[in-house]
């Protein structure tokens, strides 16, 4: 299949879409934009084309001639049970990076048994993860992980485990290089091989027609025969540079592709929220942007559902039922939220406002910076810099001056 490859590459999350000769969508990839461009780039674009191949192998199944409803749910089954191994396979990368990690600083021995637990139980309770039915409130593995984590941690804690601090660090630091580590080429097959395997409630008939089907999803060949790249990191893509437009005038052509009677277009993106005004071409005639990092916009409310332990899917249906306006501050929301849950939670080693640990956490942030106090205090500061882990404290001399300069 011939397809065109379209990439938005933002300062929060990396999306890929994929268009066959006909204009039609038939793939779909996101992921957190990371520190690595290049890396988010192709992790989106490979997201894009195992959803391209699952649509294919859903057209695999109606030319067979199986009933529509039937298809629908072994198609359902086995995407689930692939996203499942996918899961499954990032952990047991966390897990190699994380023993790596201790190895390194002399805390296997402590830490170490406490982490395997932790994983272990992870590991486990996968298939009750992805269960059919089952809630899930994001898909990126981060935050699947992250939260399930975070909650065994704090529990290992409170039964004389190894320190909170330590084993959320442990987590922090391992994140970073799981989410650089892309699926290897081969992937998709033994993934997809591994859920027709697992799969239940096949009929003796269904068997070999699913068999063919899947078959054909993967063995079919993927050429890319164009590209457009856009986005707040699109001058890292790997594209040609007449293939590279600004996210307005996309944003703009796109909503007139899907909805050719818009005139107003309003993109809330992760760090800036833009109202475009387009005419009947979808050609931009005027634009307006916030001018403050993160007000109101998507990594703003990404925080705020992880704050009320909700989805960022239920945000918006949870809004429709309130009753008055809530005036919110027009600061970079997103690093007030941070260092906010830090003086709550005392946990330093993750919501901690020094400079890389900050950074980090608020991503590419593009706000400036007014001068004022740290809002965690002398002695918090000090009391953090001596329950720090060891990969943490070799940065910190050089952080805390930056931070006590804001």
């Amino acid at each position: 299949m011939r397809y065109a490859a379209g990439i938005d590459l933002g300062s929060t999350t990396t999306k890929a879409v994929i268009l066959d000769e006909e204009g039609r969508i038939r793939g779909r990839g996101i992921t957190n934009s990371r520190s690595n461009y290049d890396l988010a780039c192709q992790v989106a674009l490979t997201e894009a084309l195992i959803t391209t191949r699952f649509g294919l192998l859903a057209g695999a199944l109606r030319a067979s001639g199986m009933a529509e409803a039937r298809a629908t749910r072994l198609l359902s089954g086995l995407e689930r049970l692939f996203r499942r191994e996918q899961y499954r396979g990032a952990l047991a990368v966390l897990r190699q990076v994380m023993r790596k990690i201790l190895d390194r600083t002399g805390l296997a021995g402590t830490a170490g048994p406490h982490m395997e637990r932790i994983v272990d139980t992870m590991d486990a309770e996968a298939d009750s993860l992805f269960s059919e039915g089952a809630s899930r409130k994001s898909d990126f593995f981060r935050d699947l992980a992250g939260s399930r984590y975070v909650a065994l941690a704090e529990k290992a804690s409170r039964e004389g485990g190894a320190e909170f601090d330590l084993m959320n660090a442990l987590y922090d630091k391992a994140i970073l290089e799981v989410e650089n580590t892309p699926m290897d080429a081969g992937g998709f097959h033994d993934l997809l091989g591994s859920a027709l395997r697992d799969l239940g409630g096949v009929a003796p008939g269904e068997g070999p027609v699913l068999a063919a089907a899947v078959r054909t999803a993967a063995d079919t060949e993927l050429v890319q025969i164009s590209s457009v790249g856009t986005g707040y990191g699109r001058a890292r893509l790997p594209f040609p540079k007449e293939r590279i437009r600004s996210e307005i005038l996309c944003h703009g052509l796109g909503a007139h592709a899907m909805f050719p009677g818009t005139r107003t277009v309003l993109d809330i993106g992760g760090q800036d929220t833009k109202a475009i005004q387009i005419d009947a071409e979808g050609i931009v005639t005027s634009f307006q942007m916030n001018d403050r990092c993160a007000a109101g916009c998507g990594r703003y409310l990404g925080y705020i559902a992880d704050e009320m332990s909700l989805g960022l899917h239920e945000l918006g249906p949870l809004a429709q039922t309130s009753h008055r306006a809530v005036r919110i501050s027009s600061t970079c929301t997103a690093r007030w939220l941070v260092c906010a849950s830090g003086s709550r939670s005392g946990r330093s080693a993750r919501t901690s406002c020094w400079g890389s640990t900050a950074r980090s956490s608020c991503g590419p942030c593009r706000c400036s910076r007014a001068p004022g106090a740290s809002p965690t205090s002398s002695r918090s500061r000090a009391a953090s810099r001596r329950t720090r882990p060891p990969w943490r404290r070799s940065r910190a001399s050089s952080a805390t001056p930056t931070a006590r300069s804001r």
